[in-house]
């Protein structure tokens, strides 16, 4: 067991292909979208892929992990390559990219986000491979956005906007039975976010 502060070990990883990768990857999110979180199993991923379990956990020593990973090597847009040349511009490539998958993704990270209360290291591995990550992304938006001039350091608008933006996608659904679209979150961030932050809204592509 992990002793509070301590944090996971990366397992000894074996050379497969970035295809190969990618197959572990979209079985492992396909077995979760059919039966959650509970049915997904180490074994299931070896033989809907053909390849032994060890293969599996050399790459990925827990499910946890494994879950982490894929969430995050399937995403078509990391945040930390975002970088428009504006604040605002940045916001709004985020809005599209949390939102690609809009519908079966939102869904999948209501289940998981369920499944991670109940499981430390699942939240764990949620929080190091995929929250944190991304919440660094949106500061570093905010930072270069501070240093252009776009806003103050001070502004106390500012550390707020990744939890806003995430708890509005989780958001929606529960309130209104709809999923956060690209022209929710746009229409979110021009009306809230971008007035707070003293930003005017970019021009739309």
């Amino acid at each position: 067991m992990m002793r509070e502060g301590e944090t996971m070990t990366p397992p000894r990883r074996s050379k497969i292909t970035p295809e190969r990768e990618m197959e572990f990857y979209d079985a492992a999110l396909d077995l979760l979208r059919e039966g959650g979180y509970d049915a997904l199993t180490m074994e299931g991923v070896a033989a809907r892929t053909r390849c032994g379990k060890s293969t599996l956990y050399r790459q990925w020593r827990t499910k946890p992990q494994l879950v982490a990973a894929a969430l995050r090597g399937t995403r078509c847009v990391l945040l930390a390559d975002v970088d428009t040349g504006t604040l605002a511009g940045d916001l709004l490539a985020v809005a599209r990219s949390a939102t690609a998958g809009s519908g079966r993704d939102t869904a999948l990270m209501h289940a998981l986000s369920h499944a991670a209360l109940q499981n430390p290291e699942l939240l764990r591995a949620l929080r190091e491979t995929l929250i944190e990550p991304e919440i660094a992304a949106v500061d570093a938006m905010i930072a270069r956005g501070v240093a252009r001039g776009e806003l103050t350091a001070d502004n106390p608008a500012a550390e707020f906007v990744a939890a806003q933006l995430i708890a509005m996608m989780r958001a929606r659904p529960i309130l209104e039975g709809r999923y956060a679209d690209e022209a929710y979150l746009t229409r979110f961030l021009e009306s809230a976010v971008f007035p707070a932050l003293g930003l005017r809204a970019a021009a739309h592509p």
